[in-house]
């Protein structure tokens, strides 16, 4: 007969968390940021490639460069490779080709040269998160010009082919490069003008084929055209500080699934109502794995220990990578590892969050409406569906001396194979990993954490 479990209600942590591949993204690298644990990064082609003879190490070096200080701080990139800014001389076509030209067999075997080297110098590259496919036209926003369809397929399934491993998202993911099932950046979220035709467009495809749930929703909170100064706001102080701005943000967020977004990152942190308003979308963003219960055997003298964890996501949105769950037995006066083994069979990226949110009430009009015409209903926006309880369950032979030891959970970064996702509750050894109760080997009791 198995011996009895003891069963425990992790204490819940109810503020945002610094957590990877999620939440307020900085424009550029950045390395002082509260929040971030992403930043975004623009490429010019000619920085990576500027002559037919370079070679896939200048762009390595390139990357080196800009990126060498991350993993530190443990931070990953968005990189997005474009070729026009803005104005007619910021144009960043290598030197051996045309500026201005999107179409000719020279550009298209350079175009898919660019996209295989990049798949060698990302896709295995633990230090890029995401990647923006980008390239065409100003600010690879892919408008002034548009890509063509065939240069839109040629584009995607290069992209998909070059980097298995990482995903990619685009400008219009319901309507543009759409023979890959690519996520999405949105570069005026929340903003008032697109919020029917962009962000309707988005739960729209969401509704349509789940993309939310392999595919990450993203991009950049736009401060700089149109009725932004209605929503989201004047300034990313004004959308987090201001209620009527951060309720907007926070159910476009839940919405759309979304897990990251840029400029809004940028607000005042002198602020404490802009504070209060980051702890409140950076919580938003993405994923946020809540443990709601907890059983493990207290007394490990016959070499096994069981243990069930369930986790919620209380987030947005999934996680996209399949991180390993990692438990373990610390000591506990200076909480060394003693032994440790991650959990086969669970895959991270299944634990999904509530669904359909509660709909925007549009008014008739335009595709730019005046500011009365979008509004979230003042109560009671929630998910249709609520987010299930995924189960951890998984028993272990331990081989360890006698004792008493902290049994702790963990997700690890398979980059170094270190504790890096924070789950929601309050027993948190600093490092990453989560203590979840007291396990023996030998005569005395296990049981729950001590009151300390």
């Amino acid at each position: 007969e198995p011996a009895q479990l003891v069963r425990i209600t992790p204490s819940p942590y109810d503020h945002a968390l610094r957590n990877p591949l999620k939440g307020l993204t900085t424009r550029g690298i950045r390395t002082d940021h509260p929040w971030a644990t992403l930043a975004h990064d623009y490429l010019r082609w000619n920085q990576l490639e500027n002559d037919e003879s370079d070679s896939l190490q200048k762009i390595l070096d390139v990357c080196d460069q800009r990126w060498s200080g991350l993993p530190a701080k443990n931070i990953k990139v968005i990189p997005r490779v474009y070729l026009h800014w803005s104005a007619d001389d910021q144009k960043y076509w290598p030197e051996d080709m045309q500026n201005g030209d999107y179409t000719s067999d020279q550009f298209q075997a350079r175009l898919l040269r660019l996209i295989a080297r990049l798949g060698q110098a990302w896709n295995d590259d633990p230090r890029v998160a995401f990647v923006e496919l980008g390239i065409f036209g100003k600010w690879g926003e892919h408008h002034s010009p548009s890509p063509t369809a065939p240069l839109q397929k040629l584009a995607a399934d290069a992209f998909a082919r070059a980097l298995p491993n990482k995903r990619i998202s685009v400008r219009h993911a319901w309507s543009e490069f759409v023979s890959q099932d690519f996520g999405e950046y949105w570069d005026s979220f929340a903003h008032l003008d697109q919020m029917n035709s962009h962000g309707r467009a988005i739960a729209q495809l969401n509704r349509e084929t789940q993309r939310y749930r392999t595919q990450y929703i993203g991009g950049e909170v736009a401060y700089d055209w149109g009725n932004w100064k209605d929503q989201p706001g004047a300034t990313p102080t004004a959308s987090l500080a201001i209620r009527k701005h951060r309720d907007f943000v926070f159910h476009t967020i839940r919405w759309t699934h979304c897990t990251q977004l840029r400029w809004i990152a940028d607000y005042d942190f002198r602020d404490a109502a802009a504070r209060q308003g980051a702890d409140v979308i950076q919580r938003a963003l993405g994923y946020r794995f809540v443990p709601t219960s907890a059983a493990f055997s207290p007394n490990i003298d016959a070499g096994e220990l069981r243990v069930e964890v369930k986790i919620q996501n209380e987030g947005s949105a999934p996680f996209y990578y399949d991180w390993p769950i990692e438990f373990s037995l610390l000591s506990p006066t200076d909480r060394r590892v003693v032994w440790k083994r991650t959990v086969d069979g669970i895959d991270i990226r299944d634990w999904l969050p509530g669904d359909l949110w509660t709909q925007p009430e549009f008014g008739a009009g335009s595709n730019r409406p005046p500011k009365d015409r979008v509004n979230w209903p003042q109560r009671g926006c929630d998910w249709e569906h609520s987010p299930q309880e995924y189960l951890i369950a998984a028993t272990f032979d331990v081989d360890v001396p006698a004792g008493q030891y902290l049994l702790a959970i963990a997700i690890l970064d398979p980059a170094g194979m270190s504790p890096s996702v924070r789950l929601a509750t309050s027993q948190y050894f600093e490092g990453g990993r989560h203590p979840l109760g007291v396990v023996v080997q030998g005569d005395e009791a296990g049981g729950a954490l001590p009151s300390d």
